[in-house]
């Protein structure tokens, strides 16, 4: 059974932040406290507990709620120890992430009121209507802006994927007709000449060669604007997806630094550096959780080497389909693909550059 849902967004930090829950137990520790303080103070925390971890289930009206419930449980527990205010805090933390800012500006100003009703009640001193009410807000508006930043970085995402999804339509559709205009008038004109050379065969044999070599010369001339119009395909691949990469990477609030060696690759080398560059990329925005990535792509000694590498979370050993197939298609090449997850990770990738490539 999870504590939270799988990845929801903060990894260690869900469990980093019970570290807070130490201020509560500061007075019954400096008061030597008996047991029936701790057993009280003890059920505070296994209600705390449930309710932190229930959160991170919850959303709409239930998660207000639950998050209401745990302000309740530092209104029952202030009196007897003013440890307590961080319960006040962590619901205007869970507050703070509502879908529009201003609905989490009304409940953590609920959540300060209610703090400051207490502290009126208890005629506790102005210290500490400034720390615990401060705290309350300062904490929430904090996170306000980091979810609606958040928020706002999701839909840029999504929007990128958007474009770049129509743009695969619209390059489909374009290969769509550039193929059709290529050969459509073309194999036209190669079934007709075939049936005519078919029919003149037995009857004028010298004109049927004649046609047939009309055929194999129209057919040479299909390939040839085929070949040109897939060539147009794949000029300057990995270029604009080293591009796309940065751009993606921009989008979504991670600092880039891109160093490329200007270099000329067989199309099939290209098309393998240019997948694993959209394959490593989509995993440092989706998986990684860094602040900064760093593209290189160098050519030197007949190898051409791509190296990814981002300061986020790091990852498990084990590899998933994307990264295999990655492999696969690298080692096809009569290259390598090397990855390091400590302190991040790192992808190191080289091929060879073949006959027909080198420097540009």
């Amino acid at each position: 059974m999870r504590l939270v849902p799988k990845n929801n967004g903060m990894g260690w930090a869900t469990y980093a932040l019970l570290g807070y829950l130490g201020f509560f137990l500061i007075d019954p520790i400096l008061d030597h406290a008996g047991a029936v303080t701790w057993v009280w103070t003890g059920l505070g925390l296994l209600l705390f507990l449930v309710l932190y971890f229930t959160l991170f289930w919850l959303c709409g009206w239930k998660s207000v709620v639950c998050a209401f419930a745990v302000a309740l449980l530092g209104v029952a527990y202030l009196p007897s120890n003013g440890g307590a205010s961080c319960f006040f805090i962590y619901a205007a933390s869970f507050l703070a992430f509502e879908e529009k800012a201003a609905t989490s500006f009304k409940y953590i100003g609920g959540i300060a009121a209610l703090l400051a009703v207490e502290l009126y009640i208890l005629h506790r001193p102005p210290v500490a209507w400034f720390v615990d009410i401060g705290l309350v807000i300062m904490i929430g508006l904090l996170n306000v802006y980091f979810s609606q930043h958040g928020r706002a970085q999701k839909k840029l995402i999504r929007a990128q994927e958007e474009i770049e999804h129509l743009a695969k339509i619209a390059e489909r559709e374009r290969i769509a007709r550039d193929l059709h205009d290529v050969l459509g008038h073309t194999l036209s004109v190669i079934v007709l000449k075939s049936e005519l050379a078919s029919k003149l065969l037995e009857v004028d044999p010298g004109r049927a060669k004649a046609e047939m070599v009309d055929v194999e010369q129209t057919a040479r001339h299909a390939l040839a604007e085929v070949r040109q119009a897939i060539g147009g395909y794949r000029s300057n691949g990995l270029t604009a997806e080293l591009a796309q990469a940065r751009a993606t990477l921009e989008t979504a609030g991670i600092k880039v630094e891109c160093e490329q060696t200007p270099v000329t690759l067989p199309a099939t080398q290209e098309s393998v550096l240019s997948l694993a560059v959209r394959e490593a990329v989509t995993n440092v925005v989706r998986h990684a959780d860094a602040a900064r990535c760093r593209l290189e792509l160098r050519a030197a000694d007949g190898v051409c080497r791509l190296s990814i590498q981002d300061d986020g979370r790091g990852g498990s050993q084990q590899e998933g389909n994307g990264l295999t197939g990655m492999r696969e298609r690298v080692e096809a090449l009569g290259g390598t693909l090397r990855r390091e997850t400590k302190g991040g990770t790192r992808l190191h990738i080289t091929v060879p550059l073949g006959t027909e490539a080198g420097h540009a």
